[in-house]
C-alpha cells in the first residue's frame, strides 16, 4: 500500500509540475507578446516625444538665439549713442552762440558808427550798453561774476599772482586787488580770480 501510495504521489508530483511547466510556456507566449507590445509602444512613444537631449539641444538653440538678438540691439544702442554724442559735442555750444549773435551785430554797428564820430562820450556810452547786453546774455546762461576785492583768500576761488605788504593788519591774508575776474557758470568755477593778496 505504501508502494501504491508513494507511486500515487510521484505521479500527481509529476502532474502537477507538468501543468506547471505547462502553464508556464503558455504564460511565457503570453507574456513574450505583451512585452514586445510593450517595446514597440515605448519605441513609437520615443520617436513622438523628444528626449531629455534634444530638450536640451533646443533648450540651448533658443538661449543663443535670445544672446544673438540681445546682442545685436545693444550693439544697435551703443553705436547710436556714439553718434548722438558726436552731434551733441558739434552743436553745444549753439544756444550760447545764437544768443551773442546780436551782440556781434552791436559790434558791427558800434564800429561804423566810431568811423563817423566827432566826439568821444556817444561811443563809450554805446560799447557800455554793448557790454552790458553780453553781460545780460551770459548770465542768462549761468555766467556769473566773481567778487574778490576785500574777500579772504581762498584757493578754491582765487589764484595768488604776488603778495605785496598790507596796510593795515585787517587786510593780511585778503585780496587787496583784482588783475583778472573769475567767473562761475551754474555755481562751478570756470575761472579762477588772478588776484593780489596783502601779506
Amino acid at each position: 500500500m505504501l508502494k501504491k501510495k508513494k507511486k500515487e504521489n510521484t505521479d500527481n508530483t509529476e502532474n502537477i509540475n507538468e501543468v506547471n511547466n505547462e502553464q508556464l510556456h503558455d504564460e511565457g507566449q503570453e507574456q513574450a507578446p505583451v512585452a514586445e507590445a510593450t517595446a514597440t509602444e515605448t519605441q513609437q512613444g520615443t520617436a513622438a516625444a523628444p528626449t531629455a537631449e534634444e530638450k536640451l539641444k533646443d533648450e540651448l538653440a533658443q538661449a543663443n538665439d535670445k544672446y544673438l538678438r540681445l546682442y545685436a540691439e545693444f550693439d544697435n544702442f551703443r553705436r547710436r549713442t556714439i553718434k548722438e554724442r558726436e552731434e551733441a559735442r558739434k552743436t553745444e555750444g549753439k544756444d550760447v552762440i545764437v544768443a551773442l549773435l546780436p551782440v556781434l551785430d552791436d559790434f558791427e554797428r558800434a564800429q561804423r558808427a566810431m568811423d563817423k564820430a566827432t566826439e568821444v562820450a556817444p561811443v563809450k556810452e554805446g560799447v557800455t550798453l554793448i557790454q552790458n547786453k553780453l553781460k545780460n546774455i551770459l548770465g542768462q546762461k549761468g555766467l556769473k561774476e566773481m567778487t574778490s576785492i576785500g574777500n579772504a583768500f581762498d584757493a578754491d576761488l582765487h589764484e595768488a599772482i604776488t603778495n605785496i605788504p598790507a596796510p593795515t593788519d585787517d587786510l593780511k591774508g585778503k585780496v587787496m586787488d583784482e588783475m583778472e575776474k573769475g567767473y562761475t557758470l551754474n555755481d562751478k568755477v570756470i575761472r579762477f580770480a588772478k588776484v593780489v593778496v596783502g601779506a
